[in-house]
């Protein structure tokens, strides 16, 4: 069902061959190609760029599929359109997409009066009356061929606007200040900062994050409005560089939160909004203590301000206590017990209630919490597969609370749950244009058993009129994370319909290292137990074909960044059970990254994959599965697609350049896709990443010799 490759005229792109050695615990690797990793010499940008041409003349038959569902995607598009506004002091903020323009517009426009609630109703094409433009994305980003808006805060006055720039796709942001009532920018500019920089409550400062020679936040600053970059204040600073650093202001108001946080252990510090730049020091809420996480917000309750901490200690799914924010080391009261299987993952206070978030069952549930009786009153959802959690609630007292939804059937959907009532009210569904019905596409969760005995979760979703996924042999699109407690969600995608109306069955592994079923779910998938992540992604695969709902040339797989490294390795462990692969800025050379404690996704990644620097027990585990030292000859692996970013800070280019590199010494047909102007999440602008998703779709259907449609 493959293309004939043998009338493909171009030839690969082949490596020079220039060893170094490693040695480690008395092992000797000789690594062929590490010198790729010179980014700035001109014969690696020259070799990148071969690899790009040779990569596009292998695709140029796929051009016109390419073009087809690049114009899907923007036929079921509504390109003009309008978010649904949220309130924030004195104003209504939302953001317009325009038809042509790759960026979105930030605007607002005034309430009608202190009791209005209700969002207004945005009709596109329809001036909204008294509406401001905040900062358009468009403008912001002429001349620059990346941008992205890593910080983007309204002072509380509503005066001033605060945004962070990066327009070279390496996460480090310059960050400026324009006046909203003159239009003016000022001339503040602070270089190089983290995302998530924020006014504090006053508008007098600002407060950001700086990230050390690793990319890892490490140093909290105040900026003073209308002063000197120069004389910023250093506020917190962690040496730790296993620890990385965030800051921003409780929903109260009242304190600026320091968070310092790894894989397994965070500790987070206080410190009053009122004592900013009066020397006041910030205060640790609880001593950090390994292998204890925890997380902080403020409330307050009969008059007396308390904090409500969800943590870990003897509580392996997390449990939620209060204590009095003047003493938080002092008595805990527990509000929601430990529960094994329900697995906390946050709370959010506001003045009269909290919104809890938590996983259970492998889904993701909210409920608001009663502060007097600690009953929590859970939102019920129709489906049997869903996300749904609070988004967008600045305010402190609102009377309702604001509510993302969605499935994979289910477009993108904005609900206000008033909570006084429990009235549900629909704001918005995202517009899928074409006549979309979402009764003609199905949702359901299977268990596959692995070979170890787990259970593991699988979710499908197909086009009902193409047949059930059990009735036979179908093209399947398999997709895989599995690391960082991360799960994922089912949500939709316009771009997927453009395989699911191919007659493709998408599914979801929900592999060990997630986080979809509690904590034990990651632990076990983590360290020395990593390899299950990789054998239940494999398990799954051999399931679906077994059970005669795909087979091995009708099966792709996917996955990014650490599931790109679940792609490597499940290429190494099963190539025999799929047609082609999809690598995403695939962490794939993650042994000679992690030996490395100068580079990023190193020291502050020892608690996700180990230390095989200074553990020799460590370094034989990962080199036992990291792709690139397992590539293997004589074996004959799928078609392989890696894309990379020449930019990215997270998963150096390198890494996929060096993989492919061996994959062609061992004769597999790899290909690979370098954005030379992008970062880790790949291009910006929404036209742009459509027709990087259209190049990777196209591959795929290509594989599953669905590309002559």
């Amino acid at each position: 069902m493959t293309r004939d490759l043998a009338s493909t005229p171009p030839s690969a792109p082949i490596a020079p061959v220039r060893p170094t050695i490693r040695r480690h615990h008395g092992d000797e690797v000789r690594d062929d190609f590490e010198w790729l990793r010179a980014k700035e010499d001109a014969e690696v940008i020259a070799h990148l760029e071969d690899e790009n041409a040779y990569t596009e003349a292998r695709t140029a038959h796929l051009a016109g599929l390419r073009q087809r569902i690049f114009d899907e995607i923007k036929a079921r598009t509504l390109e003009t359109d309008l978010s649904v506004p949220t309130r924030q002091g004195a104003w209504w903020y939302y953001g317009r997409t325009v038809e042509g323009k790759q960026y979105g517009i930030h605007c607002r426009a005034p309430l009608s009066g202190p009791d209005d609630w209700t969002p207004p109703v945005l009709t596109p094409g329809v001036d909204v009356p008294g509406e401001t433009v905040l900062l358009d994305g468009n403008v912001e980003a002429d001349g620059h061929e990346f941008f992205s808006l890593g910080s983007f805060d309204v002072s509380t006055d509503g005066t001033r606007l605060l945004y962070g720039v990066d327009v070279a796709g390496d996460e480090r942001y310059t960050l400026r200040i324009r006046d909203l009532a003159t239009g003016e920018t000022l001339g503040d500019v602070v270089e190089n900062t983290s995302a998530g920089a924020s006014f504090s409550p006053d508008g007098r400062y600002v407060v950001y994050t700086t990230v050390d020679d690793a990319w890892r936040p490490d140093t909290v600053w105040l900026h003073e409005v209308g002063t000197d970059a120069a004389a910023d204040v250093r506020l917190f600073h962690e040496p730790d560089e296993r620890y990385w650093v965030g800051a921003g202001f409780t929903r109260s108001e009242k304190y600026l939160v320091i968070e310092v946080g790894s894989s397994i252990t965070t500790e987070e510090y206080l410190l009053e909004a009122a004592e900013l730049g009066a020397g006041a020091e910030p205060r640790s809420i609880w001593p950090r203590r390994e292998g204890v996480e925890y997380s902080g917000t403020h409330a307050v309750v009969d008059g007396e301000d308390v904090l409500y901490i969800v943590h870990n200690e003897d509580a392996l799914d997390f449990e939620l206590v209060r204590v009095a924010a003047s003493d938080p080391l002092g008595a805990r009261e527990v509000v929601l017990p430990h529960t094994p299987g329900r697995r906390l993952l946050d709370v959010s206070a506001f003045r009269d209630w909290a919104v809890v978030s938590y996983r259970r069952d492998g889904l993701s549930r909210m409920g608001i919490l009663d502060y007097r009786t600690g009953a929590v009153d859970e939102l019920d959802f129709p489906e049997e597969l869903y996300t749904a959690g609070a988004a967008g609630n600045p305010e402190w007292a609102p009377p309702m609370v604001r509510l993302g939804f969605g499935s994979f059937v289910t477009p993108g959907t904005v609900y206000d749950y008033v909570v006084a009532s429990g009235e549900l009210l629909l704001r918005k569904r995202q517009p899928v244009l074409g006549g979309y019905e979402p009764q003609e596409y199905a949702q359901r969760r299977e268990w596959v058993t692995a070979s170890d005995g787990t259970r593991v979760p699988v979710s499908l979703v197909w086009k009902r009129s193409f047949g059930d996924p059990g009735d036979g042999p179908r093209p399947v699109h398999l997709y895989g994370y599995g690391s960082y407690e991360h799960s994922i969600e089912p949500g939709f995608s316009v771009a997927r319909l453009s395989m699911l109306d191919r007659g493709v069955v998408f599914a979801v592994a929900h592999v060990r290292g997630g986080g979809e079923l509690g904590r034990q779910w990651y632990e076990d998938g983590k360290l020395q137990h990593k390899r299950n992540t990789f054998t239940d992604f494999v398990d799954v695969a051999r399931h679906l074909v077994d059970t005669g709902v795909t087979s091995p040339d009708r099966l792709v797989a996917e996955g990014g960044s650490a599931g790109g490294l679940l792609m490597g390795a499940v290429a190494n462990l099963a190539p025999e059970l799929f047609a082609g692969i999809l690598a995403d800025v695939p962490f794939v050379d993650a042994l000679t990254t992690i030996l490395d404690p100068s580079l990023p996704l190193t020291v502050i990644e020892w608690d996700e994959w180990g230390d095989p620097l200074h553990d020799a027990e460590v370094y034989a585990y990962m080199k036992s599965y990291t792709p690139y030292e397992n590539v293997r000859a004589g074996v004959t692996y799928p078609r392989i697609l890696a894309t990379t970013s020449l930019n990215d800070t997270r998963v150096y280019y390198v890494e996929p350049a060096k993989w492919v590199a061996r994959l062609r010494e061992v004769g597999a047909d790899a290909l690979l896709k370098c954005e030379m102007v992008a970062g880790h999440g790949g291009v910006s602008g929404r036209y742009n990443s459509w027709h990087q998703r259209s190049f990777e779709l196209a591959w795929l259907l290509d594989v599953l010799g669905l590309a002559a449609d």
